[in-house]
Order: C-alpha cells, then sequence, then structure tokens
C-alpha cells in the first residue's frame, strides 16, 4: 500500500468521523422529538367542537312598486276661429214626425144565426100528447101513494084503538081483583106502572113494578090482582097479542 492516499477519500479520517457521529446525533434529536410531540399529542382528548347553526333570515318582502305619475295631457290649445266672413244661414228646421193615425179596429165577426129547424109536421101534436100523458100517469100515482098512506094511518088506528080495548079489558080484570080497602086513606089519583109478561094463551109469567103510586099497601093488592086474574083475556085477533103489557092503574080508575 503506498504512502499516498487514494484519491477521494478524505484526506483526515478524524475529521470524517467527527462529521459522521455529529449527524447522527441531530437524527437521534429529531426522533426524540418527533417521538415527544406523538405522545402528548395521545394524551389530550379531542376538543369538543360546538357548531352553531345560523339560519338565514327571510327575505323582506320588496316594497311595493309605486306606478309611475301619469303624465299630464297637453292642454288642448283653443281653436283659432276663422273669422266669419259669410253669414251662415239659419238651420232649416227638421219636419215633425206626423203622429200615426190608430188604424182602425176591425169589425168583430157576429155570429151566423143558427138555422131553426124546420117544424116537423105532427110533432108537436104527438108531444103534447106524450106530455099530458105523463102528467095523467103521475097524477094516478100520486092518488095511489096518498091512498096507500090513508090505509096505513086507518090500520095503524084501528090497531091502536083495538089494541087498548084489549088492554082496557085485562085492566078491568085486575082492578075487579083489587080489594076496596086497599083504597083506604089515599089522597088524590096516583099512578101505579108495572110490567106484565105473558103467553099466547094469556097464562102471567111475569110481574115487575116499574114505578110505586106511594103507597105500598095499593101497591102490593095490584101485584096480588095481577097474579090472581091469570090467564088474562085474549086479543080479539091474534095480530094484536103483546107479549109484554105496560100497565098502569089509578084509584079512581073505573
Amino acid at each position: 500500500m503506498s504512502a499516498l492516499a487514494a484519491p477521494g477519500l478524505p484526506s483526515h479520517p478524524e475529521h470524517a468521523l467527527g462529521r459522521s457521529f455529529a449527524l447522527a446525533l441531530v437524527v437521534h434529536l429529531v426522533l426524540a422529538a418527533v417521538i415527544t410531540l406523538g405522545v402528548r399529542w395521545q394524551s389530550h382528548p379531542p376538543e369538543t367542537v360546538t357548531v352553531e347553526l345560523w339560519e338565514p333570515p327571510a327575505p323582506r318582502p320588496a316594497p311595493p312598486v309605486e306606478a309611475p305619475p301619469p303624465k299630464p295631457e297637453p292642454e288642448a290649445k283653443p281653436a283659432m276661429k276663422k273669422p266669419d266672413i259669410v253669414e251662415k244661414a239659419a238651420p232649416k228646421p227638421k219636419p215633425k214626425a206626423e203622429a200615426k193615425k190608430p188604424e182602425p179596429k176591425k169589425a168583430e165577426a157576429k155570429p151566423k144565426p143558427e138555422a131553426k129547424p124546420k117544424p116537423i109536421p105532427g110533432f108537436d101534436k104527438r108531444l103534447r100528447e106524450q106530455m099530458a100523458a105523463e102528467q095523467k100517469a103521475l097524477a094516478i100515482e100520486r092518488q095511489e101513494r096518498d091512498l096507500r098512506a090513508l090505509l096505513a094511518r086507518q090500520q095503524a088506528d084501528a090497531r091502536a084503538k083495538a089494541l087498548n080495548e084489549y088492554i082496557g079489558r085485562i085492566q078491568a080484570k085486575i082492578r075487579s081483583n083489587i080489594p076496596g080497602s086497599a083504597l083506604e086513606g089515599i089522597a088524590g089519583n096516583p099512578a101505579a106502572d108495572f110490567d106484565v109478561i105473558q103467553i099466547p094463551t094469556g097464562e102471567v109469567i111475569s110481574v115487575r113494578m116499574r114505578k110505586s103510586s106511594g103507597y105500598p099497601r095499593y101497591d102490593e093488592a095490584i101485584h096480588r090482582a095481577i097474579l090472581k086474574s091469570t090467564p088474562l083475556p085474549p086479543p080479539p085477533s091474534r095480530e094484536l097479542f103483546e107479549r109484554e103489557l105496560k100497565l098502569t092503574f089509578r084509584p079512581l080508575d073505573k
């Protein structure tokens, strides 16, 4: 090996070693600083970040747009009158419209008189005969109706008369059975009404006092006399038989 140094190598090895040592120290210091800062950054809790939401204010309504004032119209300049050189002719008056005359009303058509039918020969005579026959028939019918009514009244009167005579005979028989002592002490002529029911043979099956005379002894005497008078007198005809009789007795009756 030659004593001369090889080209490119440091000529002073101590100086190169010191530079290496210094560079390694700087790297270690930087590394230590980085580790220290990382540990410190991890030990602190993350700070809470508060976010405030902000709502933009509502837009204000736009002010109404005022319509521009109307432009004043230019005043019309008075027309310059031309001097009247020639006098104007007066306007002719318009002719008045003639009033329309009312139209004459149309005469209403008069109804034509109905043509009278021509008389039929002999018609009036037949009509009079027919009317006379009808009037005669009506008169006959009226007479017959009046006659029937008269006969009905006569029959009713005759039946009423015969019925009164029949009841009179019954009352007379009953009065004959009333003792005279029952009439003593009676003032006036009081009436006593009785309902009597009989059968066609005249047998009495029921006696009921409807109205008292006011004297019980007289009323009882009449009741006994009715029962004692059975059978009662028969009617003059079967048509006059009355099953229910309404009999009235007075002390002065005979």
